[in-house]
C-alpha cells in the first residue's frame, strides 16, 4: 500500500512522502492515527492544497518543542521510593512516575515522552534519561532516585 504521510515519521519519511508500507501498518495504525492518507490521485491533489497549512503547523509543534527543551535543559528530578538496605526498590520507578514528578515541577510532559532504554529504575542512583519531545527534538535530563526505609 502507498501512502502519503501527513507528518515526519522516524524510519519512514518526512511529510509529504509517499511510501510504500505493509497493508495492515496503513490501514491499522497510519491512516486511523491521521500520520498518512492513502496516496490516490484525489488525495495527492488534495495533501498538495494543503501542503503549506501543514508544514506551518509542523514548524509551530517544532518551535514549541524546542522551547520546551530550552527550559528543560540541565533539569534534574528527585524520586522518593521505599527501598530495602541493599539499594534496591521495592517496585520500580517508570516514566508515570517520572512524568509525574516533571509536571509538579512545572513542566509539561507526557509519558510517552519519556526514553527509559533499560527500562524501569529498580535501585537507588542517579540515572540519565532522554524526552523525546519531537522527532527533531531531544533533551537529557538526571533523574535521581532517593531510597527510603521501608
Amino acid at each position: 500500500m502507498q501512502v502519503i504521510l501527513l507528518e515526519k515519521l522516524a524510519n519512514l519519511g518526512n511529510l509529504g512522502d509517499v511510501v510504500k508500507v505493509k497493508d495492515g501498518y496503513g490501514r491499522n495504525f497510519l491512516i486511523p492515527q491521521k500520520k498518512a492518507k492513502r496516496a490516490t490521485e484525489a488525495n495527492k491533489a488534495e495533501f498538495e492544497a494543503q501542503r503549506a497549512d501543514l508544514e506551518k503547523q509542523h514548524a509551530a509543534l517544532l518551535a514549541a518543542a524546542q522551547k520546551r527543551a530550552k527550559d528543560l535543559e540541565g533539569f534534574k528530578l528527585e524520586v522518593h521510593q521505599k527501598s530495602g538496605m541493599d539499594g534496591k526498590l521495592f517496585g520500580s520507578v517508570t516514566n508515570i512516575d517520572i512524568a509525574e514528578g516533571i509536571n509538579k515541577a512545572g513542566h509539561k510532559v507526557v509519558k510517552a515522552e519519556i526514553r527509559m532504554p533499560d527500562g524501569p529504575l529498580k535501585a537507588i542512583g542517579d540515572y540519565p534519561l532522554t524526552l523525546a519531545l519531537h522527532q527533531d527534538v531531544t533533551v537529557d535530563i538526571l533523574v535521581t532516585v532517593i531510597g527510603e526505609d521501608a
